[in-house]
Protein backbone atom coordinates (compact mmCIF):
# COMPACT_ATOMS: atom_id res chain seq x y z
CA UNK A 1 0.00 0.00 0.00
CA UNK A 2 1.42 3.22 -1.30
CA UNK A 3 -0.17 7.00 -0.71
CA UNK A 4 1.91 10.09 -1.90
CA UNK A 5 0.06 13.15 -1.07
CA UNK A 6 1.31 16.61 -3.28
CA UNK A 7 0.48 20.12 -3.58
CA UNK A 8 0.88 21.54 -0.30
CA UNK A 9 2.78 24.44 -0.40
CA UNK A 10 3.01 28.58 1.34
CA UNK A 11 0.09 30.67 0.53
CA UNK A 12 -1.37 34.01 1.62
CA UNK A 13 -4.77 34.10 3.58
CA UNK A 14 -7.40 33.88 1.53
CA UNK A 15 -5.02 31.69 -1.31
CA UNK A 16 -6.25 28.68 -2.42
CA UNK A 17 -4.48 25.33 -3.16
CA UNK A 18 -5.32 22.02 -4.24
CA UNK A 19 -3.73 18.57 -2.70
CA UNK A 20 -3.49 15.66 -4.18
CA UNK A 21 -3.04 12.27 -2.97
CA UNK A 22 -1.74 8.83 -5.45
CA UNK A 23 -2.28 5.82 -4.60
CA UNK A 24 -0.82 2.31 -5.07
CA UNK A 25 -1.07 -1.38 -3.89
CA UNK A 26 -5.04 -1.69 -3.40
CA UNK A 27 -8.05 -1.79 -4.88
CA UNK A 28 -8.47 2.31 -4.23
CA UNK A 29 -12.24 2.28 -5.94
CA UNK A 30 -13.30 -0.02 -2.92
CA UNK A 31 -12.45 1.95 -0.18
CA UNK A 32 -13.94 5.66 1.19
CA UNK A 33 -10.66 7.76 1.33
CA UNK A 34 -9.80 10.83 3.87
CA UNK A 35 -7.85 13.72 4.77
CA UNK A 36 -6.97 14.16 8.11
CA UNK A 37 -4.30 17.06 8.99
CA UNK A 38 -1.38 18.14 11.97
CA UNK A 39 -0.71 20.70 13.03
CA UNK A 40 2.15 22.20 14.62
CA UNK A 41 2.49 20.83 18.50
CA UNK A 42 -1.34 19.10 17.87
CA UNK A 43 -2.57 15.83 17.04
CA UNK A 44 -4.11 14.68 13.59
CA UNK A 45 -7.62 16.01 13.14
CA UNK A 46 -9.86 14.89 10.47
CA UNK A 47 -10.74 17.10 7.72
CA UNK A 48 -13.24 15.31 5.51
CA UNK A 49 -13.82 12.08 3.84
CA UNK A 50 -15.33 10.47 0.12
CA UNK A 51 -17.46 7.57 -0.33
CA UNK A 52 -15.83 4.83 -2.60
CA UNK A 53 -18.62 5.77 -5.72
CA UNK A 54 -17.98 9.60 -4.63
CA UNK A 55 -21.62 9.43 -3.51
CA UNK A 56 -21.21 11.14 -0.42
CA UNK A 57 -18.78 13.33 1.65
CA UNK A 58 -18.42 14.92 5.21
CA UNK A 59 -16.62 17.84 6.24
CA UNK A 60 -15.04 19.17 9.36
CA UNK A 61 -17.00 21.94 10.52
CA UNK A 62 -14.48 24.54 10.63
CA UNK A 63 -13.50 23.65 6.22
CA UNK A 64 -16.78 23.15 5.29
CA UNK A 65 -17.89 25.64 2.99
CA UNK A 66 -14.09 26.50 1.86
CA UNK A 67 -12.51 22.92 1.24
CA UNK A 68 -13.69 20.50 -1.66
CA UNK A 69 -12.63 16.44 -1.67
CA UNK A 70 -12.93 14.57 -5.31
CA UNK A 71 -11.43 11.61 -6.56
CA UNK A 72 -10.90 10.02 -9.80
CA UNK A 73 -11.27 6.28 -9.33
CA UNK A 74 -9.48 5.35 -13.01
CA UNK A 75 -6.57 7.55 -12.23
CA UNK A 76 -6.11 6.12 -8.39
CA UNK A 77 -6.18 9.74 -7.29
CA UNK A 78 -7.77 11.48 -4.04
CA UNK A 79 -7.92 15.34 -4.24
CA UNK A 80 -8.69 18.20 -1.48
CA UNK A 81 -9.66 21.80 -3.76
CA UNK A 82 -8.97 24.38 -0.34
CA UNK A 83 -10.11 27.73 -0.78
CA UNK A 84 -10.45 30.92 1.22
CA UNK A 85 -7.59 29.46 3.26
CA UNK A 86 -6.76 30.71 6.71
CA UNK A 87 -3.41 30.52 8.95
CA UNK A 88 -4.93 27.86 11.16
CA UNK A 89 -5.06 25.30 8.40
CA UNK A 90 -1.08 25.37 9.01
CA UNK A 91 -0.64 22.01 8.90
CA UNK A 92 0.62 18.85 7.19
CA UNK A 93 -2.09 17.44 5.46
CA UNK A 94 -2.20 13.24 4.92
CA UNK A 95 -4.76 11.01 2.99
CA UNK A 96 -5.80 7.65 4.92
CA UNK A 97 -8.21 5.32 4.69
CA UNK A 98 -8.96 1.61 6.36
CA UNK A 99 -9.81 3.83 9.48
CA UNK A 100 -6.74 5.73 9.96
CA UNK A 101 -4.47 2.44 9.52
CA UNK A 102 -3.14 3.64 6.38
CA UNK A 103 -1.82 6.98 5.83
CA UNK A 104 0.89 8.47 3.45
CA UNK A 105 3.92 11.11 4.73
CA UNK A 106 1.60 14.39 3.82
CA UNK A 107 2.37 17.20 2.62
CA UNK A 108 2.70 20.63 3.99
CA UNK A 109 0.31 23.31 3.89
CA UNK A 110 1.57 26.69 5.18
CA UNK A 111 -1.01 29.70 5.13
CA UNK A 112 0.67 32.93 6.32
CA UNK A 113 1.60 36.70 5.20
Amino acid sequence: VQLVESGGGLVQPGGSLRLSCTASGFSFGYYDMSWVRQAPGKGLEWVSDIASDSASTRYDASVKGRFTISRDNAKNTLYLQMNSLKPEDTAVYYCSFGSGRYKGRGTQVTVSS
